[in-house]
């Protein structure tokens, strides 16, 4: 019996001590290893520090940056990405950050992010948590044929002719949000027709209605239940990521996991429903409501499967619900900041929104906007690409390598993260020249490639393979909601109004929009 303790008690011991030198690996000798690596590479950083490497300084920056508003000016990375800009004004571009024990490279050489975006062996794969596997699924990576598959499928939902066929789902959100206008202005009775607005929130509503329409179509009021859970997800998402990263800690049962758990059952369940309500009619051969996004969606893989005769080729039930929570998520986020953003530089910028309103009525009148004539908005389309450029909707890209890759010069180790800091590139100077960090459109005259002088520097929607599907979706209800305010409103910034833009997963005004309307 005693032989029997001892042999247990060697296991116990060889069990704990081959823990301990895991651990031991993954919080020191293989971060250390790394470093020594980046080194070599020429990249400057801070020492790594046990577990936390740069968290504790990131937080506290973020922390203090947040804390009150900037002035207003549209160099807005001290604000949004505090660490990130002074890591970059004192290690100059080549240059990494600690995430925890895992380093980030900051890739800002626009051909280097051409490289990056275009190779499928490069991936971000966030932290393995319900929000990090369904909020962020267009960053996720997919085999090359998984990949192409997916897109395949999705493509004819945003082909234009598909796109024209949601016209009137985005033509009646507007029509609602305008009318909501109207009445808070003519409410107040003031014989000048002005009223301060804080259109933020109104603008996220649009996107919401918009989204939900177009998804889900008859199923619009269960659709703004999933979005509302989806927001809330997503502010648990901004308070993991300030956190040092522990492997195993989202199977522990706190409250933020057990609500984050219980938001992504509630919401995959109704998605379902939604699913399999639809594939139900559509057996039945009802194809009234089929010009939806889900409807499209369903049709494409139902005919793949149909094509290969085999259900191994189309898209599982999981996978349909992840592309649905993505149409929601992206598609409506991406939107409402592009607009909340537009509308801010229009207030501070007269003359520009006098020329936008002037093409607007030139082209429509006081008609509502047709599709065809969207094509037309010269103006407005370089006004929304300066936006996008000052303000892109996420401060950065991520992705990850999973094997030793070659990157430009550079040969970095399998375990590096990448960065793709947007909003800094979109305003370095040595790209866009000395005015880099003004709002002027004029820039897009001639075209993206013109303006960036022939470099790939522009990437609000991302790029390569996985450039964002729904970009022509995100611009066509941009272009159509700038139209009919800009016939029916005139705007400028309120006294109230905070300079305050910050991350939160998308680039949002933290103190709201507030604008003085006047109705036309």
């Amino acid at each position: 019996m005693e032989v029997i303790y001892t042999l247990l008690g060697v296991c116990v011991s060889v069990g704990l001590l081959a823990f301990a030198w895991r651990v031991l690996g993954w919080v020191w000798f293989k971060p250390k290893k790394l470093e020594k690596c980046l080194k070599q590479l020429g990249l400057k950083g801070n020492p790594y520090r046990i577990l936390s490497g740069d968290m504790k300084e990131l937080v506290k920056m973020a922390s203090d940056a947040i804390s009150k508003p900037m002035t207003l000016s549209d160099n807005v990375a001290p604000r949004v990405i505090p660490y990130y800009a002074h890591l970059a004004d004192k290690y100059g571009k080549n240059c990494y950050v600690w995430m925890g024990p895992m380093p980030m490279v900051f890739i800002r050489d626009p051909e280097l992010v051409k490289e990056v975006l275009n190779k499928y062996e490069l991936f971000q794969k966030p932290r393995n948590n319900p929000l990090g596997r369904k909020l962020v699924r267009g960053l996720v990576s997919y085999e090359k044929e998984q990949w192409a598959k997916h897109r395949r499928l999705l493509n004819p939902a945003f082909y234009s002719e598909k796109l024209k066929l949601m016209q009137p789902a985005f033509l009646l959100s507007c029509s609602e949000m305008l009318s909501k206008w109207e009445g808070i202005v003519y409410g107040k009775g003031s014989s000048s027709c002005s009223c301060e607005v804080d259109v933020w929130p109104h603008l996220q509503g649009l996107t919401c209605d918009v989204i939900s329409r177009t998804a889900f179509g008859s199923s619009y009021e269960e659709g703004k239940r999933i979005f509302e859970l989806l927001k809330e997800q997503a502010m648990h998402l901004v308070e993991t990521t300030r956190q040092v990263y522990i492997p195993g800690l989202r199977f522990v049962p706190t409250k933020r996991n057990r609500r984050m758990n219980s938001i992504d059952k509630e919401v995959k369940s109704s998605i379902r429903v939604i699913i399999e309500k639809r594939m139900k009619a559509m057996q039945a051969g009802e194809t009234k409501n089929n010009d939806d996004l889900l409807g499209i969606l369903l049709d494409s893989n139902l005919q793949e499967i149909r094509q290969q005769g085999n259900k191994e080729f189309g898209m599982s039930i999981e996978q349909i619900i992840d592309e649905c929570i993505l149409f929601y998520f992206a598609g409506q986020e991406t939107t409402s900041v592009m607009l909340v953003w537009t509308m801010v530089l229009l207030s501070r910028f007269p003359d520009w929104q006098a020329r936008a309103r002037e093409e607007v009525l030139h082209v429509f009148g006081d008609k509502k906007p047709d599709f065809e004539g969207l094509n037309d908005l010269k103006v407005v389309t370089m006004i929304l690409y300066e936006s996008l450029r000052l303000y892109s909707p996420v401060a950065g890209l991520i992705r990850k390598t999973v094997e030793e890759t070659k990157l430009g010069e550079m040969v970095l180790p399998p375990g590096v993260l990448l960065s793709l800091p947007t909003l800094l590139i979109h305003l370095d100077t040595e790209i866009w020249g000395e005015d880099a960090k003004e709002f002027k459109p004029e820039r897009f005259r001639e075209g993206i490639m013109k303006a960036t002088n022939g470099k790939p520097a522009f990437f609000p929607f991302s790029g390569g393979p996985r450039i964002c599907i729904g970009q022509n979706f995100a611009l066509v209800e941009a272009k159509m909601a700038m139209a009919m305010i800009l016939q029916r409103f005139s705007f400028e910034l309120s006294p109230s109004y905070a300079h305050a833009p910050y991350s939160k997963l998308t680039i949002q005004p933290q103190y709201g929009a507030p604008l003085i309307m006047h109705n036309l």
